[in-house]
């Protein structure tokens, strides 16, 4: 039978299709390291409603930041603080494990994802060596006479397929003030051959510790560069999402529309809120660094205004989406069939995503965590926020 459905009809069943959002990204272009200095890395800028249908975006690097923005808008960035969440551990028998920290569920109880995680089944227990680098400083901080920390399953976690682990922490301690020691930064799994240290998996404003993942549009800021844009009455206001599994678990279901995130935790304080406020009604625009940064304000806003925030949210944004808040987004190049891809999508959409991405692999930008950025200004969207 022959397809009579118009070009439209066919966008947006793409749009809904998981499928919709697949490119091909040459290995060689996925970032090992970040760029020295941080904003020396490229940024693409997408600044009109014809960018990547009839014209092309614009190619700067990082730091001419100041200069691509207006006096009066407001950088709204994620604080959160990433720990080391990756522990490597074994069973009683020597078999050893990896566990993942996901969030913490109650005191010392965190749910996590444990590979091999098959035979793990309630009541096993995993025991974690201290690493040997700062064990003596350790020592010195802690009294705590044992270099060993354990943790048992108490039960399956239908939603992630991971495990809730009871630490056992010495009265008065909690996991994370231990994590320096038995832990370490987890690196995205696509990063293979890194030589970078952990505080470059940080932004220059982490605060926050709570975070399994860098929210890495914020990686391209240095304190000379936030200066700079303080210099210019480019202001900036600090949101709080810590990066978990719903940010980078792969959207698995053909209908996206289907899709349900994972929930991560957001804090929007009332001064940030007040910020917002204040820029929008001075004419400023509201302008979010990162995926995660739009998620915590957004996430704030479904009451339909933008109100202070302190809970969890698994605000899934993907095309048709009604934006409240955000005017504009610096970003980071993002995965195939990712939510964040969609996320993007919504903002611009999926089509004009896809050909900015196609003119970025062939201008040789680099993808993913460490890799390059993308400005996507307020001049080249076409649905405007809300509130």
């Amino acid at each position: 039978m022959k397809d009579t459905s118009s070009p439209q009809e066919k966008d947006l069943e793409l749009d809904c299709s998981v499928a919709g959002y697949d490119y091909k990204l040459p290995p060689e272009l996925i970032a090992q390291n970040p760029a020295v200095p941080r904003d020396s890395s490229r940024l693409l800028v997408v600044n009109s409603l014809t960018t990547a249908t009839e014209t092309a975006p614009l190619h700067h690097i990082f730091h001419d930041l100041p200069a691509l923005l207006r006096s009066g808008d407001l950088l709204v960035m994620n604080n959160t603080k990433v720990i080391p969440a990756r522990l490597y551990g074994h069973k009683s028998t020597g078999a050893k494990i990896q566990v993942l920290l996901l969030e913490e569920q109650q005191y010392n109880c965190w749910l996590a994802l444990v590979k091999p995680g098959k035979s793990f089944k309630q009541g096993a227990k995993i025991i974690f060596e201290a690493r040997q680098l700062g064990i003596r400083d350790w020592q010195d901080s802690y009294p705590v006479k044992s270099s060993q920390l354990t943790a048992t399953v108490l039960e399956t976690d239908a939603a992630t397929g991971g495990r809730l682990l009871q630490f056992d922490v010495p009265e008065g301690k909690s996991l994370v003030e231990l994590l320096e020691v038995f832990g370490e930064v987890p690196l995205p799994p696509y990063i293979t051959a890194s030589s970078a240290a952990d505080d470059q998996y940080q932004t220059v404003y982490a605060k926050q510790p709570g975070a399994i993942a860098s929210p890495t549009a914020g990686l391209h800021f240095t304190p000379e560069l936030l200066q700079k844009l303080r210099d210019r009455k480019i202001n900036q206001a600090f949101v709080t999402l810590h990066v978990g599994v719903g940010t980078f678990r792969p959207v698995e279901v053909e209908d996206v529309t289907t899709h349900h995130m994972h929930e991560e935790w957001i804090e929007v304080p009332i001064a940030t809120v007040e910020q917002i406020r204040a820029t929008k009604a001075d004419g400023g625009r509201i302008i979010a660094v990162g995926t995660t940064a739009v998620r915590a304000l957004e996430g704030a806003a479904q009451s339909g205004n933008l109100q202070p925030f302190c809970g969890k949210t698994d605000l899934f944004i993907y095309p048709g989406y009604q934006w409240r808040v955000v005017d504009g987004l610096i970003t980071n190049f993002h995965l195939p069939r990712s939510s964040l891809l969609m996320l993007v999508s919504s903002l611009i959409g999926r089509q004009r995503l896809l050909n900015i991405y196609n003119e970025a692999i062939a201008s040789g930008y680099r993808f993913y965590s460490f890799g390059d950025a993308m400005l996507i200004l307020p001049s080249a969207i076409r649905v405007l926020s809300q509130a």
